[in-house]
């Protein structure tokens, strides 16, 4: 085997799974997200048989993230926490009350399952606070995104122009997402202009 071919396929098996960067001037860098704090993303790129590099880099600097999916056999085993497995990454935001939907900036797939967890309380009427559960005994209502579910709760979607929401509440168990692409998470509220306040939401993928 000629070196030229051994470097070939040494290229080839580093970079068959990784995830990908793309940078707001044009750069692309393939590898891996090592954690997202702060507004700042560590990602280390792999650049085959150079060996590895650590980037820290300003979110404001990033155009999008394109995550690879692991299949089945390549996750971890479960961890003993609410039955959430080990090593899944972790984007850490607040979902305001009065936007519609939040852009999380996490790119998920089809049959890929994600956790929540969600904390705080928003005020979306007057007299009116509640936590992602929603409002107890909460009346159907037809104006909402998920008509059935209680006001205020915390629900998601995939897709900018989606329409088939999901709800998330106060459950940390697992959702498996129906469609490929943005996730985007919002309150189960039909008029966002008198709400105010955010839930902190981390988003496990």
């Amino acid at each position: 085997m000629t070196r030229k071919v051994l470097l070939l396929l040494l290229l080839t098996a580093t970079t068959a799974a990784a995830d990908t960067l793309y940078l707001r001037n044009g750069q692309r860098l393939r590898g891996e997200v090592r954690s997202i704090r702060n507004g700042i993303i560590e990602f280390e790129e792999d650049r085959g048989w150079r060996g590895a590099r650590i980037h820290r880099i300003n979110r404001d600097e990033v155009e999008r993230l394109d995550f690879d999916y692991e299949a089945p056999d390549r996750v971890a085993a479960p961890s003993t926490t609410g039955g959430r497995p080990a090593g899944l990454r972790e984007r850490d935001l607040a979902v305001a009350s009065d936007v519609a939907w939040n852009d999380t900036g996490v790119d998920v797939r089809s049959g890929q399952t994600i956790y929540f967890t969600a904390t705080g309380r928003v005020r979306w009427g007057t007299d009116r606070r509640d936590g992602p559960a929603g409002e107890g005994n909460s009346p159907h209502n037809p104006n909402r995104p998920i008509a059935s579910r209680p006001a205020a709760a915390l629900i998601g979607k995939v897709g900018a122009n989606s329409t088939d929401y999901f709800f998330i509440g106060a459950d940390a168990g697992p959702v498996r997402m129906r469609a490929s692409g943005r996730l985007y998470l919002g309150i189960n509220d039909d008029f966002l202009q008198d709400n105010s306040g955010s839930f902190r939401v981390i988003v496990y993928y």
